[in-house]
């Protein structure tokens, strides 16, 4: 009889924490646990054959990160299918003779260090295929998809998953109220996740068992599928330097057997849970058999975002009017903030239409922007784009600055994913990376629609217009028009570009995404000297300078090398102005008056000679 056959007529008791249990055993907390299935195979075993003498009949495989991403960042990507494999046979072996199932242990991919790149559905599913593989190849006898967040990827797994012809369980770790990344709540994730093809729903991890238990008594009223829970026990506490769980195995036995009563097959514990949990949980769910359950299929609203207003608001409001004229300005070193609203009072009165305030750019330390944004609109009196990177503040953070930019009237929001702290000059520092620039432009999109990252309502929309950088100047042009296409699908509304000083670059930037139908501004950035330009050119990523274009700047240093770069610009603006409806000015060195003298001339009607 397979698994899920003994689902619909006994409960099953799984295991519980691998990871925990094993830094419990002297494990070092920065060690990958994967890995012991090659160097410390008799441990793993062990640890097997204590939740099998605890009365677990189900026990997963010591793979739950041994996918291509987590074994990439520690160098023992070569080793995947030898991890995968190893771990199947070991918990296979701890098994033999006894009545259990091995199930295959799949957590979630995460994102590739230094790669901003997102993986497409179909290089994300073959990187699952690889180890579900190896798994199955080991003799498992199931599947477990645990600990995810996100849809999309879940949906990836299990498409690869149901290639094995091995039964397969979908467990979604559940945020706040029971919803998903997304917003997406349990009772539309379960009918999504039978849809692609789950044998078993459920869900894992989480704050603790009371909250998978309401999180069972939804599954239980829109699902006939068998239901599986493997809650954490509670919140860990820190204490002298590893995580304790307070969560008591008869507390955690008496929601085990709430969870049964509510309607869930499979129980099990995850993080904190230890072979005691499940001792007692075998005693307590003695003699109990699944739950007779009454479903009906809800009738769920389409999701959609609430739509954004069509009219285009704030500086765009002009695009297609009259040239739109953005600059952007450095923040300060120190407190001292006389110069740039000086700058931006100057640049208003000469036609500009929005400053740009970019986040610690090359990640060196300089005032925050979103307040100072918030200062230049209420002492100069012109809209501010404030540049927002990934790399200093985690998920948490940057919701609640976001919601306070939106609180003091910050209305544009340039998405970028940041220069990584390494480059910078704060030893110490690190960066965080926990969006990129497309998950954050989707981050400011929920927010205007309302919700935050968890789908819980905020109260009213934010107010974005979202914005997002383009690099023109890279090898592979189509390569960059289709990440602003995945941009453009999350949210952005509006585009700027590295400097360009070459006319055929942007044409050719331009017919690649003109059927993106969102206004493009192409960056200027006037040369001052023959060293800034070749300091631009061969020191800057993202901008490239045509050998003509050196060639005048040969020779040109302090005022003939500005006035020259002052020309160089006045000319690519004649050429494009016909092309663009506006453009993004980099003043460089901070010099703002070379901008107001560039603002002028795009906004008055010129006719080059």
């Amino acid at each position: 009889m397979n698994v899920i056959d003994r689902l619909k007529t006994e409960i099953l008791v799984g295991d519980g924490a691998i990871g925990t249990m094993l830094y419990a055993k002297g494990i070092p907390l920065d060690a990958n646990v994967e890995h012991l299935n090659l160097i410390r195979p008799a441990l793993v075993t062990e640890l097997h054959r204590e939740y099998l003498a605890a009365g677990a009949r189900l026990i997963e495989t010591n793979t739950f990160g041994a996918n291509w991403t987590k074994l990439s960042a520690i160098g023992l990507e070569k080793r995947e299918r030898e991890i995968n494999l190893r771990g199947a046979q070991l918990a296979r072996e701890a098994a033999a003779g006894a009545d259990a199932f091995v199930a295959g242990s799949v957590g979630p991919l995460i994102r590739v260090k230094g790669d901003e790149r997102e993986l497409s559905e179909t290089e994300t599913t073959a990187i699952f295929r690889s180890q579900v593989s190896a798994l199955a190849e080991g003799g498992v006898d199931l599947l477990v998809l645990e600990t995810f967040t996100e849809l999309t990827q879940m949906r990836c797994a299990l498409a690869a998953a149901r290639e094995t012809g091995l039964p397969v369980v979908a467990n979604m770790a559940f945020l706040e109220n029971g919803r998903i990344a997304g917003g997406l709540d349990v009772e539309r994730v379960v009918l999504e996740l039978a849809a692609a093809g789950a044998d078993v729903v459920g869900a894992n991890c989480g704050a603790g068992p009371l909250e998978i238990l309401g999180t069972i008594r939804r599954m239980a009223r829109v699902t006939a599928l068998p239901l599986a829970a493997y809650p954490n026990s509670g919140f860990p506490e820190y204490v002298n330097g590893r995580h304790v769980y307070r969560t008591t195995p008869d507390y955690f036995a008496d929601r085990a057997m709430e969870m049964v009563e509510a309607g869930a097959a499979l129980v099990g514990g995850c993080c904190g849970t230890t072979p005691e949990h499940v001792r007692r949980m075998v005693e307590r769910l003695a003699g109990m058999r699944p739950v007779v359950r009454s479903v009906v299929v809800p009738d769920l609203p389409v999701e959609a975002r609430l739509e954004e207003a069509t009219a285009p608001e704030g500086f765009l409001a002009r695009w297609g009017k009259e040239p739109v004229v953005t600059v952007e300005l450095d923040p300060p070193k120190g407190l001292d903030c006389a110069k740039i609203v000086e700058g931006s009072r100057a640049l208003k009165a000469a036609g500009a239409d929005a400053i740009n305030i970019a986040e610690n750019p090359l990640a060196r330390i300089r005032m925050g922007n979103i307040a100072l944004g918030s200062l230049i609109q209420r002492e100069a009196g012109i809209e501010v784009i404030v540049h927002v990177t990934c790399r200093d503040r985690n998920l948490l953070g940057l919701q609640s600055d976001l919601m306070g930019a939106s609180l003091l009237g910050i209305r544009s929001i340039l998405a970028v994913t940041g220069d990584p702290a390494r480059i910078g000059e704060q030893a110490g520092a690190t960066s965080v990376y926990d969006l990129n620039s497309f998950t954050l432009i989707k981050l400011l999109a929920d927010l205007n629609a309302g919700v935050n990252a968890l789908g819980n309502p905020i109260g009213r929309g934010a107010g974005f217009t979202i914005g997002c950088a383009f690099n023109p100047n890279g090898q592979r042009m189509d390569v960059q028009a289709d990440r602003l296409a995945k941009k453009v699908a999350n949210g952005a509304r509006f585009v700027q570009t590295q400097p360009l000083y070459d006319l055929a670059r942007l044409d050719d930037m331009l017919e690649r995404t003109a059927h993106l139908g969102v206004p493009v501004l192409p960056g200027i950035l006037p040369l001052v000297s023959e060293r800034n330009c070749e300091f631009l050119h061969n020191e800057v990523p993202g901008i490239v300078i045509p050998e003509e274009i050196r060639q005048r700047m040969r020779g040109k240093e302090k005022d003939a090398g500005a006035r020259e770069g002052l020309a160089i610009a006045k000319e690519f603006i004649d050429a494009a102005r016909h092309r663009v409806g506006g453009f993004y000015l980099i003043p460089p060195f901070g010099r703002y008056e070379i901008a107001v003298e560039l603002t002028r001339y795009i906004k008055t009607e010129h006719t080059p000679s």
